[in-house]
């Protein structure tokens, strides 16, 4: 049997991810910021795009649970999913129809059969699949090959680095015959927590790869999607950027950017070793991620998204801005914070005077607790309806806050102007405000 032909056994055996059918990510506002095409499309082009007509890939989508989420993430998109387990497949189908979601459609696909739909995608998601094909480039170069010029792909890979011990443990498993197609799956769970509960707690393989949450009836899936995966394969960021080029794709963003800043490591992130600073600076995108996963390989995911390399320039970064485009800007919220829910937090926020605190629905941009003040609130409020001019903002925090508060002086429009430019300017550091301007 082949190595395609076991991972498409494993698959159709135990289709994964085990998520019951009826559970929605509807209220899961962290993973529908990911999944959004606006929040990869706005650190690329620096446009706010409207979903509506989108058409979006899903690769490698099992049971279904990420292309429910990519529905939900873009209103108005169609979502094709493709998986190489036909029963994935018939699952992903009924996960969608349940939740009576319109313009989805499954095929039993191989992704470097991509081409044979025939249909250009403006996202590809490739989440938890690549590091299991047998053959990655071929996969990503089939992606690349249906991605619009102005599209975007996110992919993620294993880490070698942080999952090495995994590693070990699929070394070990499969020499002693677990990962034969021969051996039913219930069978080889059963030994390898037999193995472990047997070895002494201080054996290093027990250590890294083990806890008693395994031990459990619902936990066969962690085994089988750790120590007995089938395919699995690790890639340090040098083997990452060496895919891409032969790809023909150019790097965009780590989707989790802010967990994989250098300086961060350091007791004093401002006042940096000798030479670290300055190589710091001068370092390459691909440079910095591979000083990060060598000091400290915590991510189990080298997850990324990634552009063709003929796709349009990036846009205009805000802090390139000058007076003329802050003058003409417009200030978006990211649509997912627009939710009913988090509106209504907002609007108690200010009712009570309170801060409102962002991080709680999504903290992925940030490292600690993100809030607004409840003017900051106020002022932001009509974002819940739609884009706003940021003059016009700024005429709200005029009337909010009429007086300069030590000197008692009415605040000029341009005092309120700089007010919500600074506030504004720090939202778009996490992506939680959206600006744009069309000179």
């Amino acid at each position: 049997m082949s190595s395609l032909d076991q991972l498409r056994a494993q698959f159709d055996n135990a289709p994964y991810p085990r998520i019951p059918l009826e559970r929605s990510p509807v209220a899961d506002y962290e993973m529908q910021f990911v999944h959004s095409l606006v929040t990869p499309h706005y650190l690329r082009y620096r446009q706010v795009v409207n979903t509506v007509g989108k058409t979006i890939l899903d690769a490698g989508c099992g049971t279904g649970f990420k292309a429910h989420l990519l529905a939900i993430a873009n209103p108005g998109a169609t979502i094709i999913g493709v998986d190489l387990s036909e029963e994935s497949v018939k699952l992903a189908r009924q996960r969608l129809e349940y939740h009576q979601i319109p313009n989805a459609e499954f095929y039993t696909l191989l992704i470097e059969d991509l081409p044979r739909l025939g249909i250009q995608f403006d996202y590809i998601n490739c989440d938890e699949t690549l590091y299991l094909v047998p053959d990655p480039l071929a996969a990503l170069q089939a992606m690349a090959s249906v991605l619009k010029p102005s599209g975007i792909l996110r992919v993620n890979l294993h880490s070698a680095l942080q999952r090495h011990a995994f590693y070990r443990a699929q070394e070990l498993f499969r020499g002693i015959g677990l990962m034969n197609p021969s051996t039913s799956q219930r069978e080889a769970v059963q030994v390898v927590i037999n193995t472990m509960k047997a070895l002494k707690p201080e054996v290093v393989l027990k250590q890294h790869t083990w806890k008693p949450d395994y031990e459990q009836p619902e936990s066969d899936g962690s085994i089988l999607a750790n120590h007995l995966l089938v395919g699995d394969k690790g890639f340090t960021i040098p083997e990452v950027f060496e895919l891409l080029n032969a790809a023909q794709l150019e790097f965009l963003s780590m989707v989790n950017w802010r967990h994989w800043q250098v300086p961060d490591l350091f007791q004093d992130g401002e006042d940096l070793p000798a030479l670290w600073g300055m190589s710091l600076l001068a370092a390459a995108p691909q440079d910095h991620l591979r000083m990060y996963e060598l000091l400290h390989p915590v991510n189990r995911l080298l997850d990324f998204w990634c552009v063709r390399v003929e796709a349009p320039p990036p846009g205009l970064s805000v802090d390139d801005w000058g007076e003329a485009e802050w003058q003409q800007a417009r200030a978006h919220l990211h649509p997912i914070l627009r939710a009913e829910p988090i509106r209504e937090a907002a609007i108690a926020s200010v009712t009570t005077s309170t801060p409102f605190e962002l991080t709680r629905y999504i903290d992925l941009p940030a490292m600690g607790m993100v809030s607004l003040t409840a003017l900051e609130t106020a002022c932001l409020l009509p974002l819940w309806d739609g884009p706003q001019p940021v003059a016009t903002l700024a005429q709200r925090w005029q009337q909010l806050h009429p007086t300069d508060w030590v000197t008692l002086e009415p605040l000029s429009l341009a005092d309120a102007f700089a007010s919500v430019q600074n506030l504004l300017n720090r939202l778009d550091a996490f992506l939680y405000g959206l600006l744009e301007c069309d000179s």
